[in-house]
């Protein structure tokens, strides 16, 4: 099967495809959650998106501290299509020479939303952390006027 069709979702089916980061540049069809499962269907993409926006962290080997335990290589991989895909961007480190800042675009600021949901649901349904789970319902209740507001304060940090 080359394809994903409406048909192809079920568990078994060989339309299941493993992440690859040519996914990103060949798309299967123009459904928008097609489109954004290509670019963000693994678990660690989300994960260093979360890691910048919410765990203030902007170099390598901070993400690379991630209590997931993410490899160097799939760190490195992320990065670049996330960089490639305009959802991050990389400068150099006034500060040190020899480190690069990551930080959210705002096409990267956008996915806030989709991280405070993700994290409200995963906190009501699954078994996590009782101060996570507390910290993703207050990020839900403090609704748009909190996005904003960490919009803000995630374009301050790049100034």
């Amino acid at each position: 099967m080359d394809t994903l069709t409406p048909h192809s979702y079920d568990c078994n089916s060989k339309a299941i495809y493993k992440w690859n980061h040519s996914m990103s540049t060949k798309e299967r069809s123009g459904c928008p959650i097609n489109l954004s499962l290509e670019l963000f269907g693994d678990r660690w993409t989300l994960l260093i998106v979360r890691d910048i926006a919410f765990g203030g962290k902007k170099h390598f080997r901070q993400l690379l501290q991630s209590d997931e335990g993410i490899s160097s290589r799939t760190l490195s991989e992320r990065l670049q299509m996330l960089e490639d895909e305009g959802i991050v961007t990389r400068h150099d480190d006034p500060a040190h020479k020899l480190k690069v800042v990551y930080r959210l675009t705002e096409a990267g600021m956008d996915l806030l939303p989709v991280l405070i949901e993700l994290g409200a649901w995963g906190g009501k349904h699954r078994h996590a952390d009782d101060d996570l789970a507390r910290f993703a319902r207050q990020l839900k209740a403090g609704g748009s006027e909190l996005i904003e507001r960490k919009k803000e304060e995630l374009r301050g940090r790049q100034a």
